[in-house]
Parts: C-alpha cells; sequence; structure tokens
C-alpha cells in the first residue's frame, strides 16, 4: 500500500492528519500485511497512539495499550511545573497514573528520583509497570492513595496528579477516540468535575513531605474552584496556565517545618 493510498484511506475517515499518521504508519509496519491491519484500525476509529503502541510524551517514547488513558500534550504543563520546584532524588508519586507517563517524564528530566504510581484500572497498572519499572519505579493497583507503602506517609515531594475532570454530563461530547475507547473512569470527574480532585486534596495533607507539593491538571474554568479545595485543606495554592500547551495546573505547597 503506498504512502498516497494510506493517505486517502485516512482522510476518508476523517483523520485530521492524514499525512503525519501514514508516515508513521508506514514506519511501523513489518509488512503489508501488518499495514492494511493497522490502517484498517485507524480508519476505524482506534486511537493512533493505541494502534501504533506508544505515545510521544515530553520528548519520551511512552507505552500506550488499549483500554488505557492516552498522555495529552496539555499535561506536559503538570511535568513542567513539578519539575521546576523538585530536586533530584525526590520522592514522586504518579497518582491516577494511566500509562505512567506522567511520573516517567518527572523521573527522567529530574535524572534521578524514588518514583511510584498508583491507578484503579489494571490495564493501566500493566502498562504503567512497561514505563515506570525499567527506571526503577514502582506501580501499584488500587484507589487513590489505599494501595501506597504506608512508608510513603509523610515523605512525598512530587504529588502529580491528572485525575478525571470531566464533568458527567460533557462525556458525551468528548471526540469519539476518548469517548469510545478510554475508560470511563479516566474521564468522569462526576458532577462538576471535580469529585475525584477533592478526594485527593483531602488526602494530601497525610502524604507529603513537610514543603512537598501536590500538583493537579484541571481547566481553566475549575482552576479557582480547585484552588479553594487546596486552601481548604492547608495547601497554599497557585495556578499555572499555558496557552501554547493549552493546559493548567493548580499547586499547592504543605507547610514546611519551621527550622530549628
Amino acid at each position: 500500500m503506498s504512502y498516497s493510498t494510506v493517505v486517502a484511506r485516512l482522510r476518508a475517515a476523517g483523520c485530521v492528519f492524514a499525512e503525519d499518521e501514514a508516515t508513521l504508519l508506514l514506519a511501523a509496519a513489518r509488512t503489508p500485511e501488518e499495514l492494511e491491519r493497522l490502517v484498517g484500525e485507524r480508519a476505524g476509529g482506534l486511537p493512533l497512539e493505541v494502534v501504533l503502541g506508544w505515545a510521544e510524551f515530553r520528548g519520551l517514547r511512552i507505552a500506550v495499550a488499549p483500554g488505557v488513558f492516552v498522555p495529552r500534550r496539555r499535561t506536559e504543563l503538570l511535568v513542567a511545573e513539578a519539575v521546576a520546584g523538585a530536586a533530584p532524588g525526590a520522592v514522586v508519586v504518579d497518582l491516577c497514573c494511566g500509562s505512567g507517563a506522567v511520573g516517567v517524564a518527572i523521573a527522567t528530566e529530574l535524572g534521578h528520583a524514588e518514583l511510584h504510581a498508583a491507578d484503579l484500572e489494571p490495564e493501566a497498572v500493566r502498562c504503567a509497570r512497561r514505563n515506570v519499572e525499567p527506571l526503577g519505579g514502582r506501580v501499584y493497583e488500587g484507589d487513590l492513595y489505599e494501595p501506597l507503602p504506608e512508608n510513603l506517609r509523610g515523605r512525598i515531594d512530587v504529588l502529580a496528579v491528572n485525575a478525571p475532570y470531566v464533568p458527567t454530563d460533557a462525556i458525551e461530547t468528548m471526540p469519539p477516540e476518548a469517548r469510545l475507547y478510554e475508560p470511563r473512569t479516566a474521564l468522569d470527574g462526576g458532577a462538576d468535575g471535580l469529585a475525584v480532585q477533592r478526594r485527593v486534596i483531602a488526602g494530601a495533607p497525610r502524604w507529603l513531605a513537610p514543603g512537598g507539593r501536590l500538583l493537579i491538571e484541571t481547566s481553566r474554568a475549575q482552576a479557582p474552584h480547585t484552588a479553594a479545595a487546596f486552601e481548604a485543606h492547608g495547601l497554599a495554592a497557585r495556578v499555572a496556565n499555558s496557552e501554547e500547551l493549552d493546559g493548567t495546573v493548580v499547586i499547592g505547597s504543605a507547610q514546611a517545618r519551621p527550622a530549628v
């Protein structure tokens, strides 16, 4: 199958970036039969990253799999803010980790970190282990903080969270690639989109080290409410926005112990 034929099939299927996707699919296919399969999957609506088996994120190639949330470019702001205030050797936890992309990117850019990640979805945990364990990190399966080892309490320097924040009623308006192929638990943030965030924020003070930071991706409209929840739980909050990435992150700092 030629490049022009692949582009034509992808265009007919509604792929906006048909040329770029055709180049990636042609590079990934080892045989004509495999190319036919890959193009068919993509034309059928399967996300490109799942078809390829990887997603580009913060300059890294992150393994992804069917049924696992695909990392978005906007989430690179979460990584940038986490790295900006952390030191090599930091204890980093990627909560609601999906593929583990956020934690892997933070640890890679720090050069060294004690990396932990957790997710509720078994498929996400299996996928995250492929990305996290080569860096010496550990991945746990369970609801938010529940599966984390007790020895992390009061030790976490960077708690990076991309919890679901889409309001339940808005899920049906999302692109089919997300709505049909990603787990609802990775998207549904409850009636106002903040239900999971509130649980994360409420538990954070017990897990953060003195001076540790909680960073949560959210939307620009939701950010004031997310920040208010931080403040209600004793975390000094600020909001970071990126027009380039179309990203918003709220950062909350735990109170440091006074110097003796």
